[in-house]
C-alpha cells in the first residue's frame, strides 16, 4: 500500500473512530522498529489502533493480518509511548484494529473495530 493510500485509510479510521467517541491523541506514532497507526482514548482507555484496509470479498480479513511480528512491534510501540508519557502510566491498555474495506478507485469504508484485538 502506498504511503498516500494508507493516510486515505487512517484518514477514514480516524473519523470512524472519533463517531464511535474515540479522542485521538496521536497518529502514526514511530520509534526506530515499531509503528502504531493510532493511538487514541475511548473513556478511560488507552487505544493502541491498527488499521487495515481490504479489498471488498477477499478471504482474509484485516484482523488476521496483524500476526504475531506485527502485534510485537505494536506492543513495543504501546510500551515506548508509556514510557515516555508519564501522565498515561496508569492508563487502562488496550490493542484495536479498525478494519476498512476499499474497492479499486474508491475511498475506503470502515468496516469494523475489534476491540481487544490481541493481548
Amino acid at each position: 500500500m502506498s504511503r498516500e493510500s494508507g493516510k486515505i485509510g487512517e484518514d477514514a479510521a480516524v473519523r470512524f473512530l472519533r463517531r464511535q467517541g474515540f479522542e485521538i491523541i496521536e497518529r502514526n506514532y514511530r520509534g526506530s522498529r515499531y509503528e502504531v497507526d493510532i493511538i487514541a482514548r475511548e473513556g478511560g482507555v488507552l487505544s493502541f489502533i491498527e488499521v487495515k484496509t481490504r479489498a471488498p470479498g477477499r478471504s482474509s480479513s484485516g484482523a488476521e493480518a496483524v500476526g504475531r511480528e506485527k502485534q510485537r512491534r505494536i506492543a513495543q510501540a504501546a510500551q515506548h509511548y508509556l514510557m515516555t508519557h508519564p501522565e498515561e502510566r496508569s492508563s487502562v491498555c488496550r490493542f484495536d484494529v479498525v478494519l476498512l474495506e476499499a474497492e479499486a478507485g474508491r475511498k475506503p469504508q470502515a468496516k469494523e473495530l475489534i476491540r481487544d484485538a490481541f493481548q
